[in-house]
């Protein structure tokens, strides 16, 4: 058979290729899977696309959040036989011999199939509020309100904050706003510094979540943090960025600063199965936000800007490097 893939050939260079595939002989605790949708990771693929990430080679293919449908099953697999339907860290290719342990789950039937895919983006989304002191109450910045940024406001929502959303683009604010936060901000419109201090009553934010994973970003905004407040980095911070680093270490060290935290929000930090050591686990997150989707606390519509097909992949990643406006949630349909 014939195996559909979107290839990174170089840097800025997309294409689709068809490659003859044998059914292969699985492993014991091993399955064959036919995507129905995948989801891009705008960050991290842009990023992977640009050949300044040196874990991804060229040329390589992309993509990590798929819900699939098992074509075949190793001997020992009791859990899943074929035609389920499943959730996995699935890459852009339409068929994908892949392991049943870990993040393989079957699909939820009372979640749209488009939504389950997102459920990557939410659990990554996830680890800014697991390791925030983010309680009922307390204001919360998010700076990028791209998939990650629009999960992780909803979540500090849940969490009983008031959420205040920070971006530059016009159509982020608004699904931002759509998704309930309570205040939305164009960065490059206003005094972000005067108008965060009026909404928190001249405090400051307790917690700021970093999605864009810019590090200007970043240090620029610890200035709207309160006294004793937290900068969480759930963007994983990319590209070259000098500063004055004594001044932004006495942020964190100088009382008359705010003698503020500084935390990383990377989703690895906690063990993909549960154990009896910690509570907290990409599996059971996953869990969660299956469940959060199924009643409607976790909103995925507004994240879908376009359903593609795989043939239209350069025009996909075009659009999320050059049109932000427009292209936010893009998935790839398979079927």
């Amino acid at each position: 058979m014939k195996n559909k893939q979107i290839v990174f050939t170089a840097p800025w260079q997309v294409e689709v290729r068809e490659v003859p595939m044998s059914v292969p002989e699985l492993g014991e605790f091993e399955a064959i899977v036919k995507k129905r949708y995948t989801l891009i990771s705008p960050g991290t693929e842009l990023a992977c696309l640009s050949g300044n990430e040196g874990w991804f080679g060229m040329p390589g293919i992309p993509g990590y959040s798929s819900v699939s449908e098992i074509v075949g099953v190793g001997k020992s697999v009791t859990e899943f036989k074929s035609g389920d339907l499943v959730f996995h860290y699935g890459d852009h290719s339409a068929y994908q011999v892949v392991s049943t342990k870990g993040v393989f789950m079957k699909a939820p039937s009372n979640v749209p199939i488009t939504w389950v895919p997102f459920t990557r983006m939410a659990t990554v989304a996830f680890t800014s509020v697991r390791v925030s002191n983010i309680e009922l109450g307390d204001h919360v910045v998010v700076t990028g309100l791209g998939l990650i940024g629009s999960m992780a406001s909803q979540l500090a929502k849940l969490q009983g904050a008031n959420v205040i959303g920070i971006d530059l683009s016009n159509q982020r604010l608004k699904m931002a706003e759509s998704f309930g936060i309570d205040a939305a901000l164009h960065a490059g419109r206003e005094d972000i510094r005067e108008a965060v201090l009026q909404l928190t009553h001249g405090q400051g934010a307790s917690s700021i979540i970093e999605a864009t994973g810019v590090p200007k970003v970043a240090v620029d905004n610890l200035p709207l943090l309160a006294k004793f407040g937290e900068l969480i980095l759930l963007g994983s911070p990319r590209g070259e960025y000098s500063t004055n680093v004594t001044e932004m270490l006495n942020y964190v060290h100088l009382i008359n600063y705010g003698s503020v935290s500084i935390k990383g929000a990377h989703e690895w930090r906690y063990p993909v199965e549960q154990d009896s050591f910690l509570k907290h686990s990409l599996v059971r997150n996953s869990r969660i936000v299956f469940d959060l989707m199924a009643k409607k606390k976790l909103l995925i519509v507004p994240l879908i800007s376009h359903i593609l097909k795989p043939e239209e992949a350069p025009k996909a990643y075009e659009g999320l490097r050059n049109d932000k406006e427009n292209y936010s949630g893009v998935l790839f349909e398979w079927i």
